[in-house]
């Protein structure tokens, strides 16, 4: 009874802001609806877009999806192996997962989709436009507009026939820093989850990664700061060619370095970056050095380590312990199994409270844990 009350208070709450914001007034505050959702309402009514009108989830046309398809090429074969791995790891709590591009058209799509089901036939369909001024609030157009990771439930989405979704989204950019695309994981009038936020973000990041390590590059510079020692997907990554020149950087390099994305015709060279010979890097690649401290021209020092392509990252030096390393390295089927332990013990070992929060059957929390079945 706690648990389904705090679920319609939620409801109820979202429903309120509704309220407010179509009858032009500010949301109320405490509601819990984020501001940019309320932004996202009014970018909609401006549009002259009603919430209670029907939603078409159009597809765009073949010759369009061609170009589209093109361009989005190294998007999907990057995000391929993740959105398989991904597929597994959410298929016991009914989400699916939908990749887009930048504009918000529907390039790939992974997991247990219930075709029987309409509504997630009618968004689980290569070349859909989910696209603000198509479909309205979702967590595909929010994280394209504010380029983070999202959470959005039921109400939230802007059109009444919507409410049945509940998502997180998180963009994807390309090795030049732009945005090209999102991910979003997406279920059916299931429990809320916004725990899925970090997830889907991590899957991104996974993406980005994969991408920028296909791209043509003589170098690899895995970044961290000191103290966290470089060797999963949480570093920065930079590429670069033969001179030195920076091809390819993901965001979180991007953030560490101040780098701004790229613009066609201008890049960057190491040496505008680390104040230290940047021949050396090669050299330690070479040497196979492992992790070394290396200054910045802002003053700062990064830990770096350098990898040819195709070289796998050592462990970087004795304090970066086995333990350590597996942690570091956890696949996306453990963080599933970490979502469930971690319901379990705020249902304070409730199996079947625990279960009913996740939308999973007790012999699912039971086998995902290894626990006898009492």
């Amino acid at each position: 009874m706690p648990l389904t009350a705090h679920i319609n208070d939620r409801l109820q709450r979202i429903e309120q802001a509704r309220d407010q914001v179509f009858q032009g007034q500010p949301a109320i505050q405490g509601s819990g609806v984020p501001n940019w959702v309320a932004q996202s309402w009014q970018r909609c009514l401006s549009m002259g877009l009603q919430p209670g009108q029907s939603v078409g989830f159009e597809a765009i046309s073949a010759q369009h999806m061609r170009r589209v398809q093109e361009a989005s090429r190294p998007l999907v074969q990057a995000a391929q192996p993740v959105l398989a791995e991904l597929a597994r790891a959410i298929a016991d709590i009914r989400y699916f997962a939908i990749l887009t591009n930048a504009q918000g058209i529907v390039v790939d799509v992974h997991g247990p989709v219930d075709r029987q089901d309409r509504r997630a036939g009618l968004i689980a369909r290569v070349g859909v436009d989910l696209s603000e001024k198509a479909v309205g609030t979702t967590a595909i157009s929010a994280a394209l507009t504010e380029l983070q990771p999202v959470w959005l439930h039921r109400g939230e989405h802007f059109f009444q026939n919507n409410s049945v979704y509940s998502c997180a989204g998180a963009p994807v950019f390309g090795p030049d820093g732009l945005c090209a695309g999102m991910l979003d994981l997406t279920g059916i009038e299931t429990t809320e989850r916004p725990a899925l936020k970090h997830l889907v973000r991590r899957s991104a990041r996974s993406i980005e990664n994969s991408w920028l390590l296909s791209t043509d590059h003589a170098l690899v510079l895995r970044l961290n700061w000191p103290g966290n020692q470089p060797g999963d997907d949480s570093d920065g990554l930079i590429t670069l060619d033969h001179n030195g020149q920076i091809v390819g950087a993901n965001p979180t390099a991007r953030q560490m370095l101040s780098m701004s994305p790229g613009s066609e015709g201008q890049t960057l060279h190491a040496s505008e970056v680390f104040a230290s010979p940047w021949e050396s890097l090669f050299d330690a690649a070479n040497r196979q050095a492992g992790v070394k401290e290396l200054p910045l021209w802002s003053g700062l020092r990064l830990q770096t380590q350098a990898l040819r392509p195709g070289t796998r990252p050592a462990a970087g030096n004795s304090a970066m312990t086995a333990e350590r390393v597996q942690l570091v390295a956890k696949p996306l089927k453990d963080v599933q199994t970490e979502m469930i332990r971690e319901a379990v013990q705020q249902a304070r070992g409730n199996v079947a409270e625990a279960a009913r929060s996740l939308g999973i059957s007790r012999a699912t929390v039971y086998r995902k844990l290894g626990l006898p079945k009492s």
